[in-house]
């Protein structure tokens, strides 16, 4: 059998922006739906948290998946795809990772305008292939919430944050995690480390070391695969936040909550649209309200007092009465991040642009 990496052929809910026009028809035949990680499905992350949903769709009537392990974001993938569409038949693709999509993604999709791509935290714009899906989740209101969970629970005031890449989602939700500890006193600063890329093991635990030796007795993260970081907090008697998926097994002592992907809620919307040939969204968001995001069980070192404050929030949220980010807000710079008297509700495209850290943020983009 060729291989897919090799293969390449030869003879060549919220909803915003516009939709493809196209209809795929429904019929008895299956529908092939692609799927590709860039890490593996065991992460104990990101890369599990859409494998989780990947499982949910193989158990949907007339739904056949392929996945693909281990794919990098270069030219790599683009074959990868392409394999899936020519070899295993596959009309929905779902690229699960953020490197993917430009230029791989937009070049796979102008190549196949009949087959829909699902890519996970792009942004499309107008201009771009139109049968693309944009997919992500406002899960910056559960870092908010692990922030709650983090400021009752730390003793130094100085939490920690290990981050990948500066990108907006990344800082979005450095940011949500600060401002949430800061709810509970205004005096806790947030340290955060950038390693460079999203599955770092070695550099991870450095990272996760380097904080706790700085005084953070609370971690938390945006890496693909969290493991390190959680278990690297528990060995060192540091109390941790969850983030992609439940890592509560990894912590049983010092796991507060997490943040978690519901990302069968996409799925299989995306999944049951390609079926009926209805036409798919350009830009689907949606946050704990929609059911794209979730908060993992309290561990036991979350007080009463916390889990009341989180539960209040969160019950705001998902009524859709909080607002994480409004002005007056300074960057830590000291500039203004947030004018006095603006707001951004959750939906506001300009949150996935961000830039900036937010003041008690000690670290640099």
């Amino acid at each position: 059998m060729t291989d897919r990496r090799d293969f390449l052929k030869g003879a060549g809910a919220l909803a915003l922006g516009s939709t493809f026009p196209f209809d795929l028809a429904f019929g008895a035949e299956p529908l092939t739906v692609g799927v590709l990680y860039v890490g593996s499905r065991g992460d104990y992350g990101y890369n599990q948290a859409q494998a989780q949903a990947a499982a949910v769709i193989k158990k949907l009537p007339n739904v056949k998946v392929v996945e693909e392990e281990n794919v990098p974001e270069t030219v790599a993938s683009q074959k990868t795809m392409e394999a899936m569409i020519e070899q295993d038949g596959a009309t929905l693709i779902f690229a699960t990772s953020f490197g993917y999509f430009d230029p791989h993604v937009l070049k796979m999709a102008a190549k196949y305008p009949k087959v829909r791509f699902a890519h996970c935290g792009g942004l499309w714009k107008s201009g771009n292939p139109a049968n693309i899906s944009s997919y992500f989740g406002y899960i910056d209101e559960c870092q908010y919430l692990n922030g709650v969970a983090a400021g009752h629970a730390s003793k130094t005031k100085k939490l920690g944050f290990v981050a990948a890449k500066p990108i907006p989602q990344v800082l979005r939700n450095i940011n949500s995690f600060t401002l949430g500890a800061q709810s509970v006193d205004p005096s806790i600063t947030t340290h955060v480390i950038f390693t460079g890329d999203w599955s770092m093991p070695v550099k991870e635990a450095e990272a996760a070391n380097s904080l706790v030796d700085q005084g953070c007795d609370v971690l938390t993260c945006h890496v693909d695969g969290p493991k390190v970081v959680i278990e690297t907090a528990e060995k060192r008697g540091a109390m941790s936040c969850g983030y992609h998926a439940s890592q509560a097994a990894l912590a049983p002592k010092g796991y507060l909550t997490g943040a978690e992907w519901d990302w069968a809620t996409p799925y299989k919307l995306l999944v049951t649209n390609a079926q009926t040939g209805k036409p798919q969204p350009n830009i689907l968001r949606g946050g704990l309200r929609e059911g794209f995001v979730k908060m993992s069980p309290y561990g036991a070192m979350v007080t009463p007092d916390a889990r009341t404050q989180a539960d209040a929030v969160k019950a705001k949220m998902i009524a859709g009465d909080y607002v994480i980010f409004k002005g007056p807000m300074k960057d830590n710079k000291g500039g203004s991040a947030i004018a006095a008297g603006t707001s951004y509700a959750q939906t506001d495209i300009a949150l996935e642009s961000m830039n900036y850290l937010v003041a008690g943020v000690v670290g640099q983009i």
